[in-house]
């Protein structure tokens, strides 16, 4: 019989990082390339001393009641709403996540979905390949500048910040924030000004979200924000999808309100709300903010070692509930 601790790991993960728990424990992995079903994970769970899992899976308190003898859960993600954390803590199971190094690879992204959006680099491209290219012409696929706009970011955590930064540094954007917390010393090194929640969006000519979700930021953006947004502005959002009303938003952008929006997250993760395919000024992606080669391997690892550390009785590197120790 195995003396190995006994994890699951609900989708597999980047090498470095299984090669780090199988030296250690008997490793039970999700055979499919896609999210584990409610049932699959219910199954999966029992028996197990170690979790590590991803923000698609649910681990609600019913989970936690089908295995009592869960030691760890690792969190693969820097969010971790996904996970029933009060339950958690109640029955002393530490919960860790990945913060810090997805950082600057979902600011990347964040870019490149502002200056896609801005520049229908999307619609160009399928424009291209349709074979609709005849030539170059002065009204052609005309979008709106970046250098020199106004960009609101609302939450100025790490991610706001590496936003901001490249705003200032590289397009001369005057940048405008609203997060619960003044960020004074860093508003003053960058020259950051800040705003109410209103007058950010009446403001600005790109409105960048980076949030976690709460009960307080769901659906944070809907009919009436819109509304006081310019019709010349666009929306970005690399945070968590439920804070925009996405009905809203197609309502929005079909009677101008808004020129366009570019989304990596969802309201109801994976499925999109009917008609955001259909929209050519809204540019979609498969929530890829932090899927670099260098970043995913880097979370992966650093999941490991929570996973490890738990498992063997030591503090989490990154434990978000360490009441739970107690």
């Amino acid at each position: 019989m195995s003396d190995k601790f006994k994890v699951l790991v609900t989708r597999k993960l980047p090498p470095e990082a299984m090669e780090m728990i199988e030296k250690e424990c008997e490793l039970r992995v999700n055979p499919a390339d896609r999210a584990m079903t409610k049932g699959e994970l219910e199954k999966a769970i029992q028996g197990v001393e170690g979790l590590l899992c991803l923000l698609s899976d649910t681990i609600d308190e019913k989970l936690l009641q089908i295995n009592p003898d869960l030691k760890v859960i690792a969190n693969y993600a820097v969010g971790y709403d996904n996970i029933a954390l009060e339950a958690c803590t109640k029955r002393g199971i530490p919960v860790s996540n990945t913060p810090g190094v997805l950082t600057e690879t979902t600011a990347d992204l964040a870019w490149a979905l502002l200056m896609a959006t801005a520049r229908r680099v999307v619609e160009a491209d399928k424009f291209t390949r349709a074979g609709k290219y005849e030539g170059w012409g002065p009204m052609l696929l005309r979008g709106g500048d970046v250098y020199g706009k106004k960009l609101g970011i609302i939450g100025l955590g790490r991610i706001g910040k590496a936003v901001a930064r490249r705003a200032v540094g590289g397009f001369a954007m005057d940048v405008f924030y609203y997060s619960n917390s003044r960020e004074e010393e860093f508003a003053q090194e960058y020259g950051l000004k800040y705003l109410g929640f209103k007058e950010l969006l009446e403001t600005s000519d790109f409105v960048s979200l980076h949030l976690p979700l709460t009960s307080e930021t769901e659906k944070l953006l809907g009919e009436e924000e819109f509304k006081l947004m310019k019709d010349t502005a666009y929306l970005v959002n690399t945070s968590r999808g439920a804070i925009i009303d996405e009905r809203a938003l197609l309502q929005a952008i079909r009677e101008g309100e808004i020129a366009g929006a570019g989304l990596d997250v969802y309201e109801d993760e994976p499925k999109l709300t009917p008609g955001l395919v259909g929209e050519e000024n809204i540019v979609l992606l498969p929530h890829i903010g932090s899927a670099s080669i260098e970043t995913r391997t880097k979370m992966a690892t650093r999941a490991a070692k929570n996973l490890l550390a738990g498992l063997k009785g030591e503090e989490l590197p990154h434990i978000v509930n360490p009441e739970a120790l107690n």
